[in-house]
């Protein structure tokens, strides 16, 4: 399966390390899906995740956030942006990781902002998840 993770998917990771984001994170980490990653992407992971409210509220330093990230792209598959498919979606700042699934050729697209997206995903033949439904359909 190949999926790409919202960046919502990967704050929540932090903040709740029993989730099912948290899960997911520790699967990409095992490599039990292909993770795709573009660059922009993983400079938004960074930027969002080192933000001092971030650290406060998942209780991590800011080395420990950077460990977790590096370790995201070591294991991720490197998707470059060969299109660019803007504008599809209302938030600018969604697109590109719509992008980054249309370009890695995603199965899925997993975040918690459904309706961010609406139906763009599924024009590609992306599907959309939720952490949950992702977490399931990996362990199947």
């Amino acid at each position: 399966m190949r999926l790409v993770l919202d960046t919502n998917v990967v704050v929540a990771a932090l903040r709740s390390p029993t989730g099912a984001s948290a899960a997911l994170v520790r699967c990409a980490l095992q490599r039990r899906f292909t993770l795709l990653l573009s660059v922009p992407l993983a400079l938004e992971y960074e930027a969002v995740c080192v933000d001092p409210a971030q650290r406060i509220a998942s209780g991590l330093g800011e080395a420990e956030v950077d460990t977790i990230i590096s370790a995201l792209c070591a294991v991720a598959e490197p998707v470059r942006g060969s299109f660019l498919w803007r504008p599809q979606l209302r938030d600018a700042n969604d697109e590109m990781v719509l992008e980054t699934a249309v370009n890695g050729v995603a199965s899925a697209l997993v975040t918690f902002n459904r309706r961010d997206f609406g139906d763009a995903p599924d024009s590609f033949g992306i599907r959309l998840l939720s952490p949950p439904q992702a977490l399931k359909r990996i362990s199947q």
